[in-house]
């Protein structure tokens, strides 16, 4: 999650748990960073997008602004995001009557760049879980939002003030 922006008089606030990822990966891949060499698997993923959806949920029905700082590569991971572990059939209640999923209103701020711009930058970061190694596959699994997703295209050439400019002018 991430780190208050101000917004007019408002902040968006990270919540308690600013790292989220499955503390059993984070050891797995520091005793063994080959392990890095394949991505997670979907069997892996979906609970965790779906503890994240909660996570939204639960803070924004609290009153709070959330920015959450996912790659959410694929359409249906973002789908989960925004509907849960019901990110795409509709729940029977009991009735005949399908019921909606809760859903979270959700930004996607699309960050775009070239495969050069961006491994360099990941090769200048240090401490950081993710190899430079799986770059690539990051890139091949890539689908990029389209509509009628709710998303922002932003370069990832603007300097990072014009970035978060961008991204809260499109939040007023």
């Amino acid at each position: 999650m991430g780190k208050g922006i101000p917004l007019n008089d408002q902040a968006f606030q990270p919540p308690a748990q600013t790292r989220i990822h499955p503390k059993a990966r984070k050891i797995i891949t520091s005793s063994n960073p080959a392990f890095w060499k394949f991505p997670i698997h979907l069997k892996d993923r979906i609970p965790w997008l779906c503890n994240l959806h909660d996570i939204l949920l639960r803070d924004v029905a609290s009153g709070q602004h959330v920015v959450l700082a996912c790659s959410g590569l694929k359409k249906m991971y973002r789908d989960i995001l925004i509907r849960g572990k019901d990110g795409t059939p509709l729940k029977s209640d009991g009735t005949g009557k399908d019921k909606q999923p809760a859903e979270v209103k959700l930004l996607v701020v699309h960050l775009n760049g070239s495969f050069e711009v961006i491994s360099g930058r990941l090769l200048k970061r240090k401490g950081h879980f993710m190899p430079p190694e799986l770059l690539q596959s990051q890139f091949d699994t890539l689908e990029p939002p389209s509509a009628p997703e709710n998303f922002i295209q932003i370069s990832v050439d603007k300097n990072l003030s014009e970035i978060i400019a961008t991204i809260v002018d499109t939040l007023r």
